[in-house]
């Protein structure tokens, strides 16, 4: 028998290829696993110097066809909402890239945070993550929003809500807080931070549910 935690690593692999498909060289590991691989989005830039030229390149714009071919249905805050089409399924998922990983120092794909939707597969509120880097494999591993800590699972380069129980209240946390910190380990050893921001996750999140009639 699939256990939840299991049964839901396997969907997030499965929305991580979605998120590598036609984006480079990138290549899908073993059981779905993908590297994550993505070309940054470019910044948008203002007409005239000064302050909002520096904020706009600052703040990388969502790119109008995301990972897989996925089109951009809208963005809000940080977060990109996206909706793509493999066979008779539809996906949808507000997306979010961090915007700072510790330590600097450090040669990292590119991460990914996404909450998913896939109304044929009875799959809602799928929070999972695209490392940009092999995990150790069932090491140390959490995500917390404020004084919230939900413990992740990892596997390749993936990682997951280990109790599939908890991402209805770890979204709430999400929608009320400023940002969440993904601790992990490396494969090699390395302690590894990414921090995410929700500003606009809220929007992006209903609207992702909109997008797929949940």
């Amino acid at each position: 028998m699939i256990t939840p935690s299991l049964q839901r690593g396997i969907a997030a692999g499965i929305l991580s290829a979605v998120l590598v498909i036609g984006t480079g060289p990138a290549a899908l590991a073993q059981s779905q696993r993908a590297t994550g691989q993505k070309p940054a989005a470019k910044p948008t830039a203002a007409a005239k110097p000064g302050a909002a030229t520096a904020a706009a390149a600052a703040k990388p714009a969502q790119a109008a066809t995301g990972p897989g071919g996925a089109s951009l249905v809208s963005s809000h805050g940080d977060w990109g909402v996206y909706t793509a089409q493999t066979g008779r399924s539809k996906i949808c998922y507000a997306l979010s890239q961090p915007q700072e990983r510790l330590p600097k120092n450090l040669n990292r794909d590119p991460a990914y945070l996404f909450v998913s939707f896939r109304p044929a597969e009875n799959v809602r509120n799928e929070v999972a993550l695209v490392l940009g880097f092999p995990a150790k494999e069932n090491g140390p591993a959490s995500a917390s929003i404020g004084s919230a800590s939900y413990e992740l699972v990892t596997k390749a380069s993936n990682a997951w809500l280990k109790n599939p129980a908890e991402e209805g209240q770890a979204i709430a946390m999400m929608a009320k807080g400023q940002a969440m910190l993904v601790k992990t380990q490396s494969a090699r050893g390395s302690s590894l931070t990414d921090r995410y921001s929700l500003s606009g996750f809220t929007k992006a999140v209903e609207q992702a549910r909109r997008e797929c009639g949940v």
